[in-house]
């Protein structure tokens, strides 16, 4: 599990997926997220600027991001 430092109140899903080499670019990002192949705290999610916050774990293509 890799585990991204939040520099301030929240961060992009899209944005996280980049910065954590999850995805190569936030478009690639932004597709995955689309389509439904992205989970947060379990469930689905679909709005790629979801807001992600402290504490919350990102789900993709069998790796996991902890924000904290």
């Amino acid at each position: 599990m890799k585990e991204l430092k939040l520099k301030g109140e929240f961060i992009p899903l899209c944005d996280l997926m980049k910065v954590t080499d999850l995805t190569e670019s936030g478009g690639e990002a932004k597709h995955h997220i689309a389509d439904g192949k992205v989970k947060v705290d379990g469930v689905v999610e679909t709005r790629k600027r979801c807001k992600i916050k402290k504490d919350q774990v990102i789900e993709f293509n069998g790796q996991t991001v902890k924000v904290v």
